[in-house]
């Protein structure tokens, strides 16, 4: 099977639209290629490579659970997890369970049971971590959000989360530490060592979005080099002598 997109998606008509269980035993049959990440965002159907980048920035974060709760932590990636909204199954790149955490009746693991979620982001999938995925993760309450960017790289840390949204938002770029140990999570996550993709540095991308100044009228480059050169004193001139006054 051959995918020419990095993303996938698949939209089924308003009048006859399966559930999210039916949605997914549709994909259970169908050739998805080994390495994609499949995941189900208000309905639509997104497959998505799993980089060499992102696998080891995953890697990275759930070793630094692993080190601060042990091994027998509740740390999942790439598993279905059902959130609130239309026909949302998520796969989190990194989702922490509190230790009390159970399954439902049907075998699945309970968004409320979340405490961490992280996610890495890859080309074309911004717009589900930063939008739908983001709001569904703070309407299921959970207490921490961190969005890895390796493009751009640095870190976004939500907390606090209120209806749709999180209340607080951080940028840490990478190289500094994620300090997260006002959280529930409690743990210092190491940014230093995460794996970057060729794109915009952090410093860029600030600098693009930043406001322009108002420099007033445009003027030509030969009259502002004119304007700014600085003006030569003329040597005075001499009377000669003998000359009166």
């Amino acid at each position: 099977m051959t995918i020419a997109p990095e993303r996938i998606e698949s939209r089924m008509a308003n009048s006859d639209e399966p559930d999210l269980d039916e949605l997914f035993e549709l994909l259970e049959h169908m050739p998805v290629p080994d390495g994609y990440k499949v995941e189900i965002v208000e309905g639509t159907v997104f497959m998505t490579p799993q980089r060499d980048t992102h696998w080891q920035t995953i890697r990275r974060i759930i070793r630094a659970v692993e080190d601060r709760f042990g091994m027998d932590v509740n740390v999942l990636s790439d598993v279905r997890i059902d959130f609130p909204g239309h026909r949302n199954g998520f796969a989190p790149d990194v989702a922490l369970l509190s230790r009390g955490a159970r399954k439902d009746g049907l075998g699945r693991w309970r968004a409320r049971d979340v405490e961490f979620v992280a996610e890495v982001i890859s080309r074309g999938t911004a717009h589900n971590d930063y939008g739908p995925k983001m709001n569904a993760y703070a309407q299921a309450g959970v207490p921490v959000y961190v969005v890895a960017d390796p493009y751009l790289r640095r870190c976004r840390v939500f907390t606090r989360p209120q209806g749709r949204e999180y209340k607080q938002d951080c940028t840490v770029e990478y190289g500094e530490p994620v300090d997260l140990t006002g959280t529930v999570v409690g743990l210092v996550l190491e940014t230093k060592d995460f794996p970057v993709e060729p794109g915009r540095t952090a410093k860029q991308d600030a600098e693009q979005d930043a406001p322009q100044q108002d420099e007033g009228p445009e003027r030509e480059p030969q009259q502002a080099a004119q304007e700014e050169k600085p003006q030569e004193e003329k040597p005075r001139e001499e009377k000669p002598r003998g000359e009166n006054g």
